[in-house]
């Protein structure tokens, strides 16, 4: 099954300000295989702006440290599964664990 994984990027590491990220790491799979990688300059940030921005690039997944409830709904109505309290990683190293299940997460750290 295909995933279209995005992760919030800074200097290729995780970073735990996900509506703020330099960028977002797109990892494309295939079963456990990543396919391609590419790194996306997010819009100015507006509320409800990214789950939209987003899905229309074919995301299927999001991982983060952290997300306040209200986001993670607008990306579940976009077919979008929010996956929190991601460690902050190497990028690539998280979509890795993901794609394998082996990804680990702890307590969501956005606290509203």
């Amino acid at each position: 099954m295909k995933k279209v994984i995005a992760i919030p990027a800074s200097r290729d590491y995780l970073s735990q300000h996900f509506g703020h990220c330099e960028q977002f790491a797109v990892f494309q799979a295939e079963g456990e295989e990543i396919t391609e990688e590419s790194y996306l300059t997010p819009p100015r940030h507006e509320p409800g702006i990214l789950p939209v921005w987003l899905a229309s690039r074919g995301v299927t997944h999001v991982i983060a440290g952290g997300m306040g409830h209200r986001a993670i709904s607008l990306f579940n109505q976009q077919n979008i599964q929010v996956h929190t309290g991601a460690e902050e990683k190497h990028v690539r190293v998280l979509a890795e664990e993901f794609i394998k299940n082996n990804l680990k997460t702890g307590i969501n750290t956005c606290d509203h």
